[in-house]
């Protein structure tokens, strides 16, 4: 027997606009929601701007790094070559030892000290005789071995002829080139003329570099800058760089234990590496006649044939950074092409480092701030869900503050205390995410978002056609400002200079649209009516060179620059309103209007004025301010004439 059940009359009928939930459902998703769509996004765009400034910041670094250390290389063979150009041009060089011998020992004494890491000045000749000016005190190894008494800084060497047998002295100077020993070597065979320097030299007829070759002197890797010195004893005057030197100046191992800097001639091949201990495996394979092995390459330093092959490719601008990878790892590379006086055509120096050396710490920072906060976000939702069932009073003060939220208004909180605790939570939650949405708000155009949206111009293609007003500035010379001040100094006088002229054109009515480097582009008239957007207009800038000369009279005194500002003001009909993406916006003006008033604010680089502005503006402003004619012009990109005026107190 079946059995129906009837709805009884009590029981009524269902609908879907009577289901209900409980107040700590509604109240734990609201708090999630919000907490979730508040601090979610700005914790995550936090990390990727995180991660791109520190990436920004290891090219930065590897860009300064790379400038002084390419200043230090080229001061070494400049020092080098100026060095040997003076010495050639002294007439008692051209004579043989033991002739004009102390003029000779204080002239190459005098351009050792004067050169910047050079390692030794010296002159040979025809005949064999020669003189040397060596640098021991950079060089320990070389003062053991000639067994130098202790306060010697400087050792001279010369070769002279007795009966047509060479005969060497060695006579020791200290620091301030004062005579200290002299003793004779007997076991000395060196004959300059047979040196790869001399017969380069004297084959080229001309300045030359010569290396890497080994050093029979100090049995290192060297490679020399020679000149032939003139008259008829072919005479060459030569100095010497060992590239254990050169190594120690393209040492960068500060930024990173892994990073190092090489020097390729102009054949690609690697003659020079910052780590003394691959310089001792390059100079035994040098001397051995043969490359390095793959094996010791990469135990060395595995970059190496990248590096190589980066500088052997495609000829790349001074200073570029490239990017590469070795075994998976990414590195950062900086190239310089370093020819000197006509010579070391050809010559690279690279300095790479990985780049998890230089952005890594802070990424992991980043890391783990990331993981803190979801663990933050994470806590706070689950301890919403479980007091939320007793939350019962102050909603509507919650929902107030987040209607200020979503307006974008910072007024201090009105949530009273509340006598139970969650409410009290919550509402801390609340000015949590007030604090972050208002520190966010100072990066994004807050007053001009608020009036677009009272002005219903929000929604894409919503651009109208509307007479405005345009103003733009741009300060004199910036670029030749930033060049000569830290970067930190230009950001610090920039957030000042616009401070100020944010807050004279929000007193006069304007609206900032965009900041463009250091020029400001803003517009009276949209997104906000005013019947007086040409006055307003002028009156801001006038206010705005006023208090520009002020901050200029102030910066002279600080010993800081002056930011000369030039300005263009021009009205008339232009598109206004929002374009852009559906996921990306922005308010602004388009049309021949803003062309003009750019144009204008140019203007002034050739008329040395300071406030250009149209005869648009002076028909609109001609009874109310002071307008002198400068006059026409054709302006680039336009037909026909324009009137100039300038707008002056």
């Amino acid at each position: 027997m079946e059995h129906t059940i009837k709805p009884s009359p009590a029981m009524g009928t269902m609908k879907p606009a009577d289901w209900a939930f409980p107040l700590r459902l509604h109240l734990s998703v609201i708090i999630v929601g919000l907490l979730a769509c508040t601090a979610l996004p700005l914790v995550w765009m936090a990390y990727i701007q995180g991660k791109v400034t520190a990436l920004s910041a290891g090219e930065a670094q590897m860009r300064q790094l790379g400038l002084r250390t390419i200043e230090d290389y080229r001061d070494v063979f400049t020092g080098g070559y100026a060095a040997i150009e003076m010495t050639s041009a002294v007439p008692q060089m051209l004579t043989s030892p033991p002739q004009d011998l102390p003029a000779k020992q204080n002239l190459l004494l005098h351009a050792l000290k004067s050169s910047f890491r050079i390692d030794g000045v010296y002159a040979g000749y025809g005949d064999g005789t020669y003189i040397q000016a060596t640098n021991i005190a950079a060089n320990p190894t070389w003062r053991e071995t000639l067994d130098a008494p202790a306060d010697a800084a400087f050792a001279v060497r010369t070769i002279t002829k007795v009966i047509g047998i060479p005969v060497t002295t060695w006579t020791f100077f200290d620091k301030d080139n004062h005579f200290i020993a002299r003793r004779a070597d007997r076991d000395d065979v060196f004959d300059p003329r047979s040196r790869p320097w001399y017969s380069a030299t004297l084959s080229d007829g001309r300045t030359t570099s010569v290396g890497p070759y080994i050093s029979a002197a100090t049995g290192y890797l060297t490679l020399t800058f020679a000149t032939p010195a003139g008259g008829e004893g072919r005479v060459v005057v030569g100095a010497d760089v060992m590239l254990l030197t050169l190594g120690e100046i393209l040492n960068v191992s500060t930024i990173s234990k892994q990073a190092h800097g090489y020097v390729f001639d102009n054949a690609g091949r690697l003659i020079a590496h910052s780590d003394p201990a691959f310089m001792a495996k390059l100079r035994d394979s040098i001397r051995r006649g043969r490359a390095l092995s793959a094996t010791d390459i990469a135990g060395a330093d595995p970059a190496v044939p990248a590096v190589t092959n980066l500088a052997q490719g495609r000829r790349l601008p001074d200073g570029d950074v490239m990017r590469f990878s070795v075994d998976g790892r990414e590195y950062l590379a900086q190239s310089f092409h370093a020819e000197v006086a006509g010579v070391l055509k050809g010559y690279t120096v690279v300095i790479a480092a990985p780049l998890d050396d230089l952005v890594g710490p802070v990424e992991r920072t980043l890391r783990r701030n990331l993981v803190a906060a979801a663990a933050f976000l994470t806590a706070g939702a689950i301890a919403a869900i479980i007091v939320s069932r007793l939350i019962s009073r102050s909603l509507y003060a919650l929902a107030d503050e987040a209607r200020q939220l979503g307006n974008l208004e910072f007024r201090q909180s009105r949530v009273s205390h509340s006598w139970i605790s969650e409410v009290n939570a919550l509402g801390k939650a609340l000015g949590s995410a007030r604090d972050t949405i208002r520190t966010f708000s100072l990066y994004v155009p807050r007053e001009l978002v608020r009036r677009i949206v009272i002005a219903g111009q929000s929604a894409i293609g919503s651009a109208s056609r509307q007479e405005i007003t345009v103003l733009f500035t741009d300060i004199r010379e910036f670029t030749t400002i930033s060049e000569r001040h830290s970067p930190e100094d230009v950001v610090a006088l920039l957030s000042t200079y616009f401070e100020a002229l944010n807050l004279i054109v929000e007193r006069h009515g304007g609206t900032i649209v965009q900041y463009i480097g250091d020029s400001v582009f803003a517009m009276w008239n949209a997104p906000v009516r005013d019947e007086r957007h040409v006055e307003n207009a002028c009156r801001c800038a006038l206010s705005m060179k006023a208090a520009i000369d002020t901050m200029n009279a102030s910066n002279r005194a600080a010993g800081r620059p002056e930011l000369v500002t030039r300005f263009g003001l021009h009205t008339g009909p232009a598109v206004v309103g929002s374009v852009g993406a559906e996921t990306r916006r922005q308010y602004t003006a388009i049309g021949d209007t803003v062309n003009i008033a750019s144009r204008l604010e140019g203007l002034n680089r050739d008329y040395g004025t300071s406030i250009l502005v149209s005869n648009a503006i002076r028909e609109a402003v001609r009874d109310s301010f002071n307008l002198t004619p400068i006059g026409t012009v054709s302006v680039r990109g336009r037909t026909g004439q324009t009137e100039l005026y300038e707008l002056r107190n």
